[in-house]
């Protein structure tokens, strides 16, 4: 019966551990907001980085975007915080950018596309 116990507390304990490790890797998401985007038009996300990619929802310029830090070519947004604003708008101008978001609205977060010309830190 001890070693049932013993081997129920370590469960428990390792559970939780990976509980609270996923919790904090799920949270490192960057603010941007959309910026630039022509007058009277809007940013698409698309489902790839693509212009020819599914289109899954689209903002306007200063709506806020939870990005993921992924961008094409390897640039991880996370790792380019530090840098002044100009100079991360710089890293990600010809770069597609990955976004943590809810196209429908109804609970359903995907990631989708956005290219990196038209979003600026927040």
């Amino acid at each position: 019966m001890k070693m049932l116990f013993k081997t129920a507390a370590a469960l428990a304990a390792a559970s939780a551990v990976a509980f609270f490790a996923g919790q904090s890797n799920a949270a490192a998401f960057s603010a941007w907001e959309v910026a630039k985007v022509p007058w009277g038009d809007t940013l698409n996300i698309r489902k790839f980085p693509s212009n020819a990619s599914q289109k899954q929802a689209a903002y306007p310029n200063g709506a806020v975007l939870q990005m993921t830090g992924k961008c094409t070519g390897g640039i991880d947004l996370r790792d380019i915080g530090h840098l002044a604003e100009w100079k991360q708008e710089q890293r990600v101008r010809y770069r597609w950018c990955q976004v943590w978001h809810d196209p429908a609205q109804n609970g359903n977060f995907v990631t989708g596309w956005v290219y990196g010309k038209y979003i600026a830190a927040y």
